[in-house]
Order: C-alpha cells, then structure tokens, then sequence
C-alpha cells in the first residue's frame, strides 16, 4: 500500500518520523511513498525537493498528483492546522482512506465543514491526538467516572488537543461552558458538562509532564503517561488504512473543538464563563 504526505512544509518532527513507523508497525506492506510540501520549512530552510530526497520518496508537484498515486492519505501540518482546510479539499474528496494529524482544525465550523465534505463523497477519516493511545489509558473504566484533570504542555492553540483528547474520551460527555484561568506560563481551563460533571486541563510552558487525575465514584486514580504513546498511535492508523474502519467517532473530535473553541474566546476574556459551541 503506498502512502502520500501532504504538508504545509514536510521538514517537521512528524513528516520526518511517521515513515519508517509506518513501515514497521504494517510489516513492510506499506510505505510512505509520495509527498507534497507546499513551502519551503520557514524553520530550517528544508526545501519539500531535499526532504524527499533525503526520504526515498517520490514529490509530487500538488496535491492532486499525491491523491491520485496514493492508496491511502495523510494531512499533517500539526503545527499549523489553519492550513489543514486548503490541504484537506482534494484527500476528503477522494473516498481514499485519510488521517489529519492534530489539531484538527483552527475552529469548530471549519470541522464541521471538513467533516462534512468527507460524508458527501464517502472518504473514511479521522483525526486524534497521539495521547489518546497511550499505554496507561488503556484499562481505565469509565462508567463511573465523576471528574477528570489533565495537566501538560504548551499553549491552548497548539497544546490543548493533547489535554481535550483525554479529558473528552474519559468524561464522554459534550461540554457546555468553560472558564480560563491564568499565570506566568500557566493556565487552567475549567470545563462544565452538560451532565452537570465538572473536568478540567492545565498547561504549563514550556514543558511538564503529562497526567491525569481521574476521580472515580468511590476512588481516585492518577495516570502519569510515561509509555511511547506513538507506537500505538501509528498502530492503529496502519489498521485503519488496512480495514477503513474509522477509531475515532467524529462526534468526539467535534466535541474536543467545540471546548478549544470555547477556551480561546476565554483567553480574552479571563475569570469569565463562556458558553461551548454546539
């Protein structure tokens, strides 16, 4: 099976490591060979010519070429998810199995856009932080699951997802408000439920550790994600490229932009509920 790239520039830590993963988690039977870079690496300099030649992958002079070759798609641009409804317009319309790598998108409308251009023409998709795969989440029970806290890194644009992720899969529950509160290189943004549970996510810059504390009926559990969550990330998107069953409902993911919606109002408006959209 031969997997196409599209980036907005393809020298990046994920273009420059999903392809010998991908490889080695499907056995060899896929590989990453076709990529677009629409840039230049405004960081390095990397040009998209040198990366594939570095690679041992075909370029592509568009996107359309990298659909067309490929069997499989994936929309990377992780730190710039502003670009991923321009790069998403032709790989949604395919019908070919494509994975968007995180943050999804910018806001909770071009979502719902994305999503729904890849339902009219059939083409199974998804997106996910890579922490929802880590080892320590994997026994976790969750019927009875009364609060939980995400702590992390970074800022709420480009970091938050990877707090959303976990806090949304565990609480499954779409949220109504949220209120941010904030330091010197920290922030919390508490979030309300509309099951009238309470959660919340932390970051702090520029790095910590991430965990979750996870407050059960009758007891307490706290998750410090110490496992290489990528492996089983890469794992399960070999097998959705294998079997196009789609591992996260698309429900979800909505869920997790409507709060990120939600949180970068309130950083304009600090101490202050602010409504999530639905």
């Amino acid at each position: 099976m031969k997997i196409g790239f599209i980036d907005y520039f393809l020298d990046e830590w994920h273009a420059n490591n999903y392809p010998a993963w991908i490889k080695e988690h499907s056995n060899g039977a896929m590989e990453v060979a076709y990529a677009y870079g629409k840039i230049a690496s405004p960081i390095s300099g990397k040009t998209s010519e040198e990366w594939c030649a570095e690679q041992g992958v075909q370029l592509c002079s568009s996107i359309e070429e990298v659909v067309e070759k490929s069997d499989a798609l994936v929309v990377l641009s992780p730190d710039n998810c502003e670009m991923h409804e321009e790069l998403c317009q032709v790989p949604l319309s395919s019908g070919k199995p494509t994975f968007i790598d995180k943050t999804f998108s910018p806001d909770l409308a071009s979502a719902k856009r994305m999503f729904a251009l890849a339902e009219k023409h059939g083409t199974p998709c998804y997106t996910t932080s890579s922490l929802r795969y880590a080892d320590e989440y994997a026994n976790v029970v969750t019927e009875d699951i009364t609060s939980v806290c995400c702590w992390g890194s970074g800022d709420i644009d480009g970091y938050a997802v990877h707090m959303l992720e976990p806090l949304v899969m565990l609480m499954k529950a779409p949220a109504k408000g949220v209120l941010l509160t904030n330091a010197e290189g920290w922030y919390q943004l508490t979030v309300s439920f509309v099951d009238g549970r309470f959660g919340s996510i932390a970051g702090w810059k520029p790095w910590a550790p991430y965990q979750t504390s996870i407050k059960h009926a009758d007891s307490c559990e706290t998750v410090a994600v110490e496992s290489d969550f990528f492996q089983p990330f890469i794992a399960a998107m070999v097998k959705f490229f294998d079997t196009r069953e789609v591992p996260v409902a698309h429900e979800e993911t909505l869920r997790i932009m409507a709060i990120r919606d939600a949180a970068m109002q309130a950083e304009n408006e600090i101490g202050e509920w602010i409504a999530v959209p639905q």
